[in-house]
Formats: C-alpha cells, structure tokens, sequence
C-alpha cells in the first residue's frame, strides 16, 4: 500500500481573470475548485494510473469535510485526523496576466495531534510505500517527519521525501528511497546561485552521500535528471510544443508518476518518463492531469 501525508490539506479555489487589478472590484472570467495539497495531489495522480492510495494528514470544519468528501468521490481511500477547532485551508489562485497566490494558514495543529498522527502510522507494514510532501503549518516543528519516521524506521519501508530545506535534510538520516529538489530547490540548499549541471551532479551526490537513495533534480522547461541508487545518471526531456496552463501540482505529478513506474517495472528510466510524462501532462491541463493526458504525453517524451 502507499500512503501520502499532507499535514494541511486545503481547497484551492483557482479564479481566471482577464486583467487584475489592485483596490476594486475584479469579475473572474471562470472558475475552478480542487482538492489541494502536495500528498493528496500524489494520491489524485496515482488514482489517474490505477495505482491504490491511502490519503493520510489533519481536517477540520467544513472545509475539511469537503476534502474528505471529495477524495470518496474520486475513489480515494483517505484516514484523516478530524482536529476538534478550526477551519482546513483555503488557498485562492488567481490566474490573470500573471499568477498569484493567496495560500490560508489552516487550523492549529498541537503536539497530541500530532502524536496521533504518529500512532496512525502503525498500520503502514513491511513494503509499503508513505510519501512525505509539502511545507509544515506553522503550528508543528520541524522535526515532525523525524517522529514519522522513527516509528517506521525498522519496517523496510520505501520512504519519499518531497520537501525543502531543513525539513529535508532531518529526513536524508532515514535513508529515502526518493527525494524530488528542483534546481532553486537544491540552490538554496546548498547556498548556490545559478548552477551548472556539474553543480548540480555534484549536490546530488552529496545529498546520496548524506543518505537519499535516489535523488530527481527538476529542471523546469529542461526536464529532468535522475541521480539512480544503480549508479546510472538518467535524463528525461519535455514536450515543448504545448502551452503552460497550470504549475501547480505538477512536480507532485512527477513524483506520482515516478512511484507508479518503478512499482510497476523496478525500471528507473521508465518510472522517470513516467513522472516527466505526469508532470508535463498537469502543465499542460487546467487542474492535475487526467489519465488520457498522461498516455498522450507519454507517447510523446
């Protein structure tokens, strides 16, 4: 089974507008609403390959009731903590001549919430598969993927990390089957400007050395770069000849696609085509990437 976290899970209300303007009244054009979050994102992407998910992390209010809803809809398996006070995220999205981004804080998170949450992981086993994604709310420490990990740790199983910074690094002690920086990612890990791609192998490498079994490096419009614990370099491209709609979500596609290829053939360049083909197929879509998408890029890379 492979279980996704996402300690605050939120609904993203995604507004187009022609032009957006600062002290008035603006009128979107159209409108959308997705269930948000980085590991919830993974699950929606797995559900598009036919690949099993259980959805784990904290609702509240109404809300988190409609996340919880909506998961059920689309046939995903969730075991969230229902927290007592608060409301669940709502991040708003504006897409206009350029796109911003007004993300909600979330309810308040304590140290017994959490505590539970670690409980809960008793019932990953041997073989499983829990992708740890995104930012931590404010309200939790940063060591909260530690305390995950530590109860998991002697239980063989296959750990991914999608995060940045020192809630990152806490994790390379775990030995992660996978962690997915991009190159600012990785630049402010390593307290680099721009960086060529010797620097960029060169950081990789340190990461495997401080413990991360497989690292992707996201280029971007540039594709990717698959630093293999088979000590294989493997390199993926992008399809070019479509318009961006939408940069949200897509390195969580990657990741999606990544975990589903390898459990599907234990190939690395093929579970690499498949996340590049996950990632550019949710660029290229309004919201994430439906299954259709996917197979069309696929047949493209």
């Amino acid at each position: 089974m492979i279980y996704t976290l996402t300690l605050n899970p939120s609904i993203d209300y995604v507004v187009h507008l022609d032009k957006f303007v600062s002290g008035i009244t603006n009128r979107t054009s159209s409108e959308e609403y997705y269930i948000g979050g980085k590991g919830i994102n993974v699950s929606c992407i797995l559900n598009e390959l036919g690949v099993s998910s259980t959805a784990l992390g904290f609702t509240a209010g109404f809300v988190g009731e409609a996340i919880e809803n909506g998961l059920r809809d689309m046939g995903i398996p969730s075991d969230f903590i229902r927290l007592k006070e608060g409301v669940s995220r709502i991040n708003v999205k504006i897409r206009a001549e350029s796109e911003s981004e007004i993300n909600g804080q979330g309810p308040h998170i304590s140290d017994q919430d959490i505590d539970r949450l670690v409980t809960r992981t008793d019932a990953i086993r041997e073989g499983d598969t829990i992708v740890l994604a995104g930012s931590i709310p404010n309200t939790v420490s940063d060591d909260v993927y530690q305390k995950l990990l530590r109860r998991i740790e002697w239980r063989n199983v296959r750990i991914v990390v999608d995060a940045t910074g020192k809630l990152l690094l806490n994790c390379l002690a775990f030995r992660p089957f996978l962690i997915k920086p991009n190159r600012q990612e990785l630049s402010e890990l390593f307290g680099m400007g721009s960086m060529t791609e010797q620097d960029i192998e060169r950081c990789a490498k340190e990461l495997m050395k401080k413990g991360a079994r497989n690292v992707i490096v996201s280029l971007g419009g540039e594709g990717a770069i698959l630093f293999a614990e088979d000590k294989n370099i493997y390199r993926s491209g992008v399809v070019k000849e479509e318009k961006v709609l939408n940069t949200v979500g897509s390195g969580d596609s990657m990741v999606a696609g990544f975990i589903a290829g390898y459990e599907r053939t234990r190939d690395y360049a093929y579970a690499l085509q498949l996340g590049e083909a996950c990632g550019n197929a949710t660029a290229f879509s309004p919201g994430l990437a439906k299954r259709e998408k996917i197979n069309e890029m696929l047949g493209r890379l």
